[in-house]
């Protein structure tokens, strides 16, 4: 629902509204009002999650990761797979006593699981505490949500499916000021039989390459280094994804794109001239394969074959031999046979991947894949899963070795494992560099020289200029 009839109906009004609230708490106990907005899940929920918080700070809030000091607490959730559901639902449980202890706590679910009609269910009849749960395509009515929970104590729960325009004016807190996360797209038309996303994110709407391209001025001009444009299927994006790569290219500045995710039916030889053309570019193409198996590639509704995929790759590594791949894998899909899984095996010892992410089949209800006999068990499907990730370890400690003695470009981001002293980044392959430097190179485009490949990352020493 949204607000009631004597609530003002303009965002303006609203904010005005919400602010005024804002100010009194600040009267009353000496500080703004807190809020906690926690994403879990994909790099979209990370972007949602910021724009969550840019609202948030029109009206007076600020951010804590305390839940004990915050007046609101929201949980931006994810619905891809089961197991992040789990963490929601035990994370909401631990709020119970909380909120008992502080009635004007507000709690609030909100993204792709809260979508769903029966988890609204399950948190209304289970789960007291929550006071506001809402969906995708909710956000725009957000401001009106907060004020009835605020100003009439209701719960409130939003699973609109109205697909309102882009909002283009909005404000994003980021809460990385290096890597920046620009959606061009929302939603997916493809239908792959395990994935609720089409169910929860709507159908595919591209955003305006004028407007992608002023969010990215606007970030280069604010110091961000790297930009990764967000869409379920870039390579469906209305206005030309290539053609939007190039131009985002051409502005001027010191920083590189990168880009997720690439569905293979759509993948075109444009789009890997376009990568090998532009110099800020990543040289880098994350390609989901989920099956190495045609039968298992059918059931899932991705329409392509191995082998339609595999045109991909050799065009690629026709063009750049050691052209970086990483892709996605489902292991123990319904009615899927070990043999089928070998095939599997075979298609990353083929390829080459720098990295997979590989994950054991999760049911999601409301989807097609979850009516299926699914006869292979769970300690099956986690032996098979860990048998992948032994053989993908050994091709990567092998295949990295193609970076030993190169000098390569990397963005340093943080603090690394190797030992004290130590930074870590990724070069434009998107692989893990680390090396010995001083925190004063993070943010920064250094040159590495690699000494040593790992099975997870590469190791070097800083060129000196």
């Amino acid at each position: 629902m949204n607000a009631s009839e004597n609530t003002p109906v303009s965002v303006p009004e609203l904010q005005k509204m919400l602010a005024g609230f804002s100010e009194q708490y600040k009267l009353r106990n000496g500080r703004r009002p807190l809020a906690l907005v926690h994403s879990y899940g994909c790099q979209q929920n990370v972007s949602d999650g910021e724009k969550l918080k840019g609202k948030l700070s029109l009206i007076g809030f600020e951010f804590t990761d305390d839940p004990k000091e915050a007046l609101l607490i929201i949980y931006n959730t994810c619905a891809v797979r089961e197991n992040a559901e789990d963490r929601v639902f035990g994370n909401l449980g631990e709020l119970k006593r909380l909120k008992e202890e502080r009635p004007e706590l507000i709690i609030g679910v909100c993204g792709c699981m809260a979508q769903q009609q029966h988890i609204a269910d399950r948190i209304k009849s289970t789960y007291r505490q929550v006071d506001l749960v809402f969906g995708t395509f909710a956000y725009n009515d957000f401001y009106a949500m907060l004020w009835e929970v605020i100003s009439n104590h209701k719960r409130i729960f939003n699973l609109s499916e109205n697909h309102t325009d882009i909002d283009e004016d909005f404000i994003q807190l980021r809460d990385d000021k290096i890597r920046a996360f620009v959606p061009v797209m929302y939603g997916c038309n493809n239908f792959c039989t395990y994935c609720i996303v089409p169910y929860v994110r709507g159908r595919e709407r591209s955003r305006k390459p004028e407007a992608v391209e002023a969010e990215v001025r606007k970030l280069v001009s604010g110091g961000y280094k790297e930009i990764v444009l967000l869409g379920q299927n870039v390579n469906s994006y209305s206005y030309g994804f290539p053609e939007l790569l190039r131009r985002i290219n051409s502005i001027e500045g010191e920083f590189r794109i990168r880009f997720m995710s690439s569905h293979p039916k759509d993948a075109t030889e444009e789009l890997i001239d376009t990568i090998l053309q532009c110099d800020k570019v990543c040289k880098h193409l994350h390609l989901p394969i989920q099956s190495g198996c045609d039968r298992i590639l059918k059931l899932m509704n991705r329409k392509y074959t191995v082998s339609d995929y595999m045109k991909i790759i050799d065009y690629a590594r026709s063009k750049a031999p050691e052209f970086s791949f990483t892709t996605d894998l489902i292991v123990g899909f319904p009615g899927e046979t070990y043999d089928e899984f070998c095939e599997t095996k075979n298609i990353i010892n083929q390829v080459k991947y720098d990295n997979i992410y590989s994950f054991v089949y999760s049911r999601r209800s409301g989807t097609r894949a979850a009516e299926l006999e699914d006869n292979i068990s769970d300690k099956q499907k986690g032996l098979w899963l860990r048998e992948l990730l032994l053989e993908q370890r050994e091709i990567t400690s092998r295949w990295l070795a193609r970076f030993v003695g190169k000098t390569v470009t990397v963005l340093a981001e943080g603090e690394g494992r190797t030992a004290e002293g130590y930074l870590a980044g990724k070069n434009d392959e998107n692989i893990i560099v680390e090396f010995e430097g001083g925190r004063e190179l993070i943010g920064k485009f250094i040159q590495v020289r690699i000494t040593k490949a790992m099975n997870w990352a590469l190791e070097g020493k800083l060129v000196c200029e």
